[in-house]
């Protein structure tokens, strides 16, 4: 009997080995380099959208230290197109096993002189570059009958490089041939190495060939043979959306030709075929229309139950009675733990328009303008019956201006962003005004700050597991951080802003043909969130490390990658996209890591993202966006993205709020469960638990990236529970021995969590070596609790030595950050610094001649253009432009020389593909370009004095802020 069930279950071994895996699309790993000659980027983003409906998924990379076994695996096939020289033993061995064991190898055009250090890797090519010319040609087609050429037609290219190779291996097997003076170049060739198939192709210099439909169709084919029969015939058995068009009367903001069609919606199945997620991680639907319909916002409770927001009414149904509106909040569960939502319970309901919300003491606070709303369930149904008003007096004119994104942070308080609609009114008896920014404020609305300006509508913000502060904004600036708040610089009287944009390109890369966008074209023009990988789901160089920035224009979400340098962050390089669809409907709005460790999506799933500026023809709505009737109010999709090489978090129930469950989950590997439990520690008062903390806090156990952050939520918590204000001195030893851990982030929070009202304690910091720690964020965060605290001589002696070392003086923020603090003690200082005094006054110059006509230009709000398009002025004259800037975005005008509009615009566009674009105010330096004022801040002007150049003529004037040239311009007429 033992022997038979054995023999079934072996039988069942096999069957299950033998079965068939699932079709699947294409997964190719094309490696670049940097360099715009031969621009690897652009061809990437050319084959990902020429082939991606086909089921081609292309993951790009500029490093050849992606070239490992690990890696590789994960891909059916390798494109090769950079100039490399060089090759190590181990990524040479990767990439030869990698082919043999039959994978596809496909290297293009350069990729023929790459790796010169390697004969083997020359071999397997079959063939390097010797020399070139270059012109127009074509090449001959010797074997039309290689399934390698299948559908390929013989094509000439408009201009393109003419290779000569050498070393050409005795196995190639030559497809095409370019004749020159009748010798016989190999110019495309195929050649299998072990199980693994290569396919070669001279052709591709640069744009004029990479379009030419004969080279997409030779690549495409050469790729479908090199990867295999087995992965060409999965991908063969996929079915594969293919959309439908029809004609629609639609924004053309970028003026093709043929203009834009409307693609009909798919359902979430169909559209899940078009969209690429990295190898080794599959998409999960976790719910959809009808049960859920336009999601905005998520968020999970203690319980772990995803709640979300639903805005029907976004954008143009705006109620003045604002408990009318058709907008809800749902609970969403999974009660069988089949991965979807089978309980959705309504929270509330007629809300009108709300952005985002926040678990705060036994309830949630929304963010619906005009108002701050405080909802709470008191009988345990899970429907509020609590509605009060917060904070009152956010600006209503723009809805997709308004306040979002509310976050539990660190220090206890409630974070969140407004856009251009921005705040007037009174929180906490003080009276506020501010426009684009971030702000944080009390649970309660006690206390408020505004922290920083943004330039434009902030729709992203988000916190590393180190409490270090990122946001985006909408318009070319998709990655801003945050060092040091507002109020340091007004104290002071010193001009500066304590959050810098540090992005580090410009393109987004999408795979879709059809973008549609107002302005910044190719560029980030809506980029919202900017939520961390804070769990230990994902591969380890997610983990506190890339961001996740939705840009629903693009129909994607930008995996960004945060590197500190010094005591703030840059974006270290473009990493390209974590999910991106060429379906016209997708729309990914908030992404967020969820008690899984898993990132999670909501997808807007609208055809129209766009809100304003009006296009020609329409109205605008109530909200302020123009009315159009193809936006969608009925679909909606939320997705999670699942690694499959790991288990999800540990997850809890702590709605109990049992202390031995919440300090446990304080020290979870998943930041979700950390925040919730120190929040609910806070809420709960007891201070009971501070051996508890104190434990947690003197382990100093790091991880595999140096980040101990149990012990960072236990400071802040100590800080919370006001233990640090108590005369018990325990709490305060503890926080000074913290200053000494091997963690630099635990180091800063020991650091902010102190008292500056302590004289004690600031001698302590001070006697420390707090002010020379290594990580110069722990520096930073010294020298702004020195600024807090009461100026003395021996605060006055620090901030001046400090001032002295090398490295603080080339940091920005420290620099920024000692300035304060000497001005802050101003009356203990005996030496002032020349940059003191740098800052004062700078606008002095030499005596201008007098002014002949003065004359005003406004931007007209909303809509990308100046008040005023034509004006003349006589030659020679002294001319002063005032241009007003009461939009909320920044503009600038430049006077350029006659018939030079599409020369200098298309030069700005270039400028702000670079990463100092904003630095060089997007203006080119150039002859053409006359006269120019620098960037002008919304609700800001600036003044232009210049001589009237002597040649008559018409002189265009622009704005070339990425984009808007195209619109925004106007005629200066000189005369006699």
């Amino acid at each position: 009997m033992k022997i038979k069930y054995l023999g079934i279950i072996l039988l069942s071994l096999f069957l299950f080995s033998c079965k068939e895996e699932s079709p699947k699309r294409l997964e190719l790993f094309f490696l670049g380099h940097d360099s715009k000659h031969h621009d690897s980027e652009q061809l990437a983003e050319i084959l990902s959208q020429e082939y991606f409906k086909d089921g081609f998924n292309i993951t790009y990379s500029v490093n050849p230290e992606d070239l490992t076994s690990e890696n590789l695996k994960q891909y059916d096939g390798l494109i090769l197109y950079a100039n490399h020289d060089t090759i190590s033993a181990e990524q040479e061995t990767a990439l030869l096993d990698y082919v043999a064991s039959g994978k596809g190898f496909i290297p293009i055009h350069s990729a023929s002189f790459c790796f010169q250090n390697s004969p083997e890797v020359i071999e397997l090519i079959g063939g390097q570059f010797k020399s070139h010319e270059g012109g127009s040609f074509s090449a001959e087609i010797v074997k039309p009958e290689h399934p390698a050429l299948n559908r390929v037609e013989p094509f000439t290219t408009e201009w393109d490089e003419t290779y000569v190779h050498d070393k050409i291996a005795d196995d190639i097997e030559v497809l095409m041939e370019r004749v020159e003076d009748g010798h016989r170049e190999p110019y495309t060739w195929v050649k299998e190495h072990g199980k693994g198939r290569v396919f070669y192709t001279a052709f591709g210099h640069d744009e004029r060939t990479f379009r030419n439909p004969g080279f997409l169709q030779l690549i495409k084919s050469g790729i479908l043979w090199a990867v295999g029969d087995a992965a060409a015939e999965s991908l063969n058995k996929l079915t594969i959306a293919q959309p439908s068009y029809q004609d629609a009367h639609l924004p053309n903001y970028e003026k093709r030709d043929p203009a834009p069609k409307y693609q009909l919606p798919l359902s979430p199945e169909e559209s899940q075929t078009l969209i690429q997620v990295p190898p080794g991680f599959r998409l999960e639907l976790f719910a959809s229309e009808p049960d859920i319909k336009k999601p905005i916002a998520m968020n999970w409770d203690e319980k772990g139950r995803l709640w979300i927001i639903e805005t029907v009414d976004y954008p143009n149904t705006v109620r003045n009675d604002k408990g009318e509106g058709d907008d809800r909040i749902l609970i969403l569960e999974d009660t069988d733990g089949d991965g979807k939502a089978d309980k959705i319970t309504e929270f509330a309901a007629g809300l009108n328009i709300p952005t985002g919300f926040v678990f705060s003491n036994g309830g949630i606070i929304v963010s619906q303008a005009p108002n701050f709303l405080f909802l709470k369930d008191e009988d345990g149904d899970d429907q509020a019956d609590v509605r009060k008003v917060l904070i009152e007096g956010w600006g209503t004119f723009d809805t997709h201006a308004g306040p979002s994104n509310l976050h539990y942070g660190f220090d206890n308080k409630i974070w969140g962003t407004v856009g251009y609609s921005g705040f007037e009114g009174t929180i906490g008896g003080k009276d506020f005004r501010f426009g684009s920014g971030i702000y944080r404020f009390e649970p309660d609305a006690s206390e408020f700050e505004f922290l920083t300006n943004t330039s434009n509508n902030t729709w992203g913000l988000g916190f590393s597991e180190e409490f270090d502060v990122f946001a985006s904004t909408a318009n070319n600036e998709h990655s801003v951080f945050f060092a040091i708040p507002n109020r340091y610089y007004e104290q002071t009287e010193i001009k500066g802003k304590g959050s810098q944009k540090i992005d580090s390109h410009y393109g987004m890369h999408v795979v879709t043909k059809n973008l549609r966008q107002v302005d910044v074209h190719g560029g980030f023009t809506a980029a919202a969130g900017h939520s961390l990988y804070t769990a230990r789901s994902y591969p380890k160089e997610y983990w506190n490390r890339v961001a996740f920035i939705n840009e629903p224009t693009g129909r994607l979400i930008h995996k960004h990658v945060v590197e500190q340098k010094g005591s703030g962050f840059v974006e270290g390089f473009d990493a390209w996209n974590l999910v991106s669809s060429a379906d016209e409907w997708f729309g990914p709005v908030e992404t967020k890591v969820g008690p899984d460790g898993s990132v999670w999506f909501l997808d807007w799933y609208n055809f129209i993202i766009q809100h304003n500026p009006t296009p020609e023809g329409a109205e605008n709505g109530e909200g302020n966006a123009y009315i159009d009737p193809l936006r969608d109010n009925t679909r909606g999709r939320i997705y999670r993205l699942v690694y499959e090489g790991s288990e999800p978090s540990k997850s809890f129930d702590l709605s109990n709020k049992n202390t031995p469950d919440l300090l446990q989950a304080l020290q979870s590997d998943n930041m979700f469960w950390r925040t919730t439990a120190q929040r609910l520690l806070v809420e709960a008062g007891d201070r009971s638990i501070a051996d508890d903390l104190y434990k947690i806090i003197e382990t100093e156990q790091v991880d595999e990236i140096n980040t101990d952050a149990g012990a960072i939520h236990a400071l802040w918590t100590l800080h919370g529970l006001g233990l640090l204000k108590q005369p018990d001195q325990k709490s305060k030893d503890v926080v000074f021995k913290a200053l000494t851990h091997p963690s630099g982030g635990v180091r800063r929070a020991a650091v902010q969590v102190l008292p500056a009202n302590d004289a004690g304690v600031i001698d302590k910091l001070i006697d420390s070596e707090a002010l020379s720690d290594p990580d110069l964020r722990v520096r930073l965060a010294t020298i702004l609790k020195l600024a807090d605290a009461e100026p003395s001589e021996k605060i006055a002696q620090a901030i001046l030595e400090a001032s002295q070392v090398e490295g603080n003086k080339n940091d920005k923020w420290i620099s920024d950050a000692l300035t304060i603090a000497e001005t802050l003690n101003k009356e203990f200082v005996s030496l002032v610094q020349k940059n003191l005094t740098e800052s004062q006054d700078n606008e002095e110059k030499n005596e201008e001649k007098a002014v002949d006509e003065t004359i005003k230009i406004n931007v007209i709000v909303g809509e990308m253009k100046y008040d005023k398009t034509k004006f003349s002025v006589k030659a020679g004259t002294r001319v002063k432009i005032i241009l007003d800037n009461p939009d909320f975005m920044q503009h600038n005008l430049l006077i350029i020389k006659p018939g030079t509009l599409e020369q200098v615009g298309k030069a700005a566009d270039q400028i702000a593909t670079q990463t100092d674009g904003a630095e060089l105010q997007y203006i080119p330096d150039i002859p053409e370009v006359l006269f120019s004022t620098p960037l002008v801040d919304p609700n800001d002007s600036v003044e232009l004095t210049f001589t009237v150049p002597s040649q008559p003529g018409d002189y265009p004037f622009i704005c070339t802020f990425p984009g808007h040239w195209r619109i925004m311009n106007g005629i200066m007429t000189v005369t006699k």
